[in-house]
């Protein structure tokens, strides 16, 4: 018995609970704000690359248009995206562009064509002058448009988001910020839980720290990558595509960003299914057997959660996200068999 309690550590009063509790989250704060700090100053390069899914479905929703057709059928409309040294064709600005002296409004558009430079460089030139409200702008004057692989992945007025306040823009990178401060803070932070847990637990025990934070990080990292790169993109195609060209899609920023980080948070705690099983399987609280006899109930409860996290009502969305955490029952399962069976055999010897 008095070995037990040795292995198990001195038994921690109410008072010490709760200033164990709070040095935790004092540590979990000053991890947030720190990386709250670093994500601030690339906010707007994370905002770029959650904005992707949805700029792709816009563009994809916009492509689906009538062609343009002219009179000889070699009619072309220029596009950053797919011009090649010696195309020639209309370019039309799609956001207010400045030029020289002169704004050329949304909607202006000039004949023109693809050319190199004098330094070679590639470049879209007019081949007609260009008559404005206060300038004249000739034939053969490079227009102010990069053919980059930075430019080719800015929005079009197509793909843009709206912000209906002054201060939206700043509000939108804060929240940025703090999720993404989240995201990069789960290994940290899961390190402070354990810490928390860990007077509570035998000394073998306090051993499992690193292959579950290590587990837990990854499968966070895998289950957000999924929810960005498998899940949204067929659910925001769905969601749309829905009105058929009925309907203007002005889509607010900040809506868009509280929809896809949602989505990716919540596969990235839903793929903390194994790495908990993990624990619970070491620990001895959950075995394989137990998870194999609650299969029914727990298939209930994962069409439960894939019915609430999924953005749309309809089923195939919905399996969507109920199939990965099927699979991961199932890998749940054979963690759970693989290490309760060590610790078993580990406790007889």
């Amino acid at each position: 018995m008095h070995e037990e309690k040795e292995e198990r550590g001195s038994q921690m009063s109410f008072l010490e609970h709760l200033d164990e509790l709070r040095k935790r989250l004092v540590a979990s704060v000053i991890i947030l704000v720190v990386a709250f700090t670093i994500c601030w100053f690339v906010s707007d390069r994370i905002y770029d690359f959650l904005s992707i899914p949805i700029r792709r479905e816009l563009s994809q929703q916009a492509r689906r248009e009538l062609p343009v057709k002219g009179v000889t059928g070699q009619e072309k409309i220029l596009s950053i995206e797919n011009v090649v040294e010696g195309d020639t064709g209309r370019y039309i600005f799609d956001r207010a562009t400045k030029l020289g002296t002169t704004v050329l409004t949304p909607g202006t558009s000039v004949l023109a064509r693809v050319s190199r430079d004098s330094e070679g460089k590639l470049g879209l030139f007019t081949t007609e002058q260009l008559l404005t409200n206060n300038a004249m702008i000739p034939a053969g004057v490079r227009l102010p448009l990069e053919f980059d692989e930075s430019a080719k992945s800015q929005p079009n007025a197509d793909e843009r988001m709206t912000v209906t306040t002054t201060v939206e823009q700043f509000t939108l990178y804060v929240t940025v910020s703090m999720y993404s401060a989240i995201a990069i803070s789960v290994p940290l932070l899961l390190w402070q839980l354990w810490m928390f847990i860990s007077p509570a637990l035998y000394k073998h025990e306090r051993a499992y720290v690193t292959p579950f934070i290590g587990l837990s990080s990854v499968s966070f990292v895998i289950g957000a990558a999924f929810a960005y790169y498998i899940l949204f993109p067929p659910a925001a195609r769905y969601l749309l595509g829905l009105g058929g060209g009925e309907f203007l899609l002005m889509l607010k920023a900040s809506d868009y960003l509280d929809f896809i980080i949602i989505i990716m948070l919540a596969m990235g705690v839903i793929f903390q299914m194994p790495a908990i099983t993990y624990v619970l399987a070491r620990i001895g609280i959950v075995s394989a057997g137990f998870l194999i006899r609650s299969w029914k109930i727990s298939i209930v409860v994962i069409l439960i959660v894939a019915a609430v996290v999924s953005p749309t009502g309809d089923i195939p969305n919905m399996m969507l996200f109920a199939a990965p955490m099927m699979v991961l029952y199932v890998v749940s399962i054979g963690i759970a068999w693989f290490f309760g069976k060590k610790r078993r055999a580990t406790a007889e010897s």
